[in-house]
């Protein structure tokens, strides 16, 4: 285990207790996760060794990079995939119409064939070889491995998208310094996360299963990534939530506490409620930061 000793954000070094949970998705270990007292930053902390990192997504059930539809879950996983593919593009399509898209984590390449599909040159990253051999062998996409980032630095993108990646990047720093690079000064960036500050992470607690220790390194909210792109000197200029993401995060979280057959209806009804106090408070369970080089 490698123990962060500074905040990614603020790099101070006092921290303090968030919550302590377990990877109940795989291996069962427990995990702390801590808040900086300087900024209040949420990070998982110790980690495991970035070496180590791959084996906790080493399952068959981790469906994001597969299109095995096996159980329920799984099944309306991949239908609102679906859904959220038309509703991204459609978001994209507000700033840019045209160009150059890099899908970072791009899983098995579903989004980037509907842009391909529509006239975008694409490419993408992805560190998962069974999905990139997907998207390469079944769509004919350009996705790389992830250490090919590293060399990407001659290409410049008119849009970098991150959906729910951000949170899982061993480096955060590192890897906005890159991207900035890469981004074209009239580019933007698309970047999804989980919300810390949403209703249905109070509720659930250390069964929210968008904090998925020690897979999400990382637990942001509006402030503190408002706070770690300005450090990279980019700018949030708009904010989109990801209302599907209430529900399914709810189901997840409803079968960690073993609810039995009675927890797809209290998930219904969860993210029906986090929904509903997002629509005041902003604070939906997942949201799309729309960013810009200032």
């Amino acid at each position: 285990m490698v123990v962060i000793e500074k905040c990614p954000v603020c790099e101070n070094a006092e921290t303090e207790l968030f919550v302590a949970t377990k990877d109940f998705f795989l291996t069962k270990e427990n995990f702390n996760i801590v808040k900086c007292k300087t900024c209040s930053f949420v990070f998982t902390n110790p980690i495991p060794d970035k070496n180590i990192l791959p084996a906790y997504y080493e399952s068959p059930d981790y469906i994001s990079h597969t299109l095995k539809k096996c159980d329920i879950k799984s099944y309306i996983y991949h239908k609102i995939r679906k859904i959220n593919i038309k509703n991204k593009f459609k978001i994209v399509n507000k700033y840019k119409n045209a160009g150059h898209i890099l899908d970072v984590g791009c899983g098995t390449g579903e989004l980037l064939k509907y842009f391909k599909d529509k006239g975008w040159k694409t490419a993408g990253i992805e560190p998962a070889e069974q999905a990139r051999n997907f998207a390469v062998e079944n769509y004919q996409l350009d996705v790389f491995p992830e250490s090919k980032i590293k060399q990407l630095g001659d290409l410049k993108f008119d849009v970098i998208s991150m959906w729910h990646v951000l949170e899982h990047v061993y480096d955060l720093n590192d890897r906005l310094s890159l991207l900035k690079k890469i981004l074209h000064q009239d580019g933007y960036m698309f970047i999804a996360v989980p919300n810390i500050d949403s209703f249905d992470a109070s509720l659930y607690g250390k069964y929210w299963a968008a904090l998925d220790v020690p897979r999400h390194l990382y637990h942001f909210n509006k402030r503190s990534l408002k706070k770690l792109i300005e450090k990279h000197s980019f700018e949030l200029i708009d904010v989109y939530p990801m209302k599907f993401d209430a529900y399914y995060v709810s189901l997840l979280s409803e079968a960690y506490k073993k609810s039995g057959i009675l927890g797809y209806a209290k998930a219904i009804l969860n993210g029906f409620k986090s929904n509903y106090k997002a629509s005041r408070s902003g604070n939906y369970s997942s949201m799309i930061f729309v960013v810009r080089q200032k």
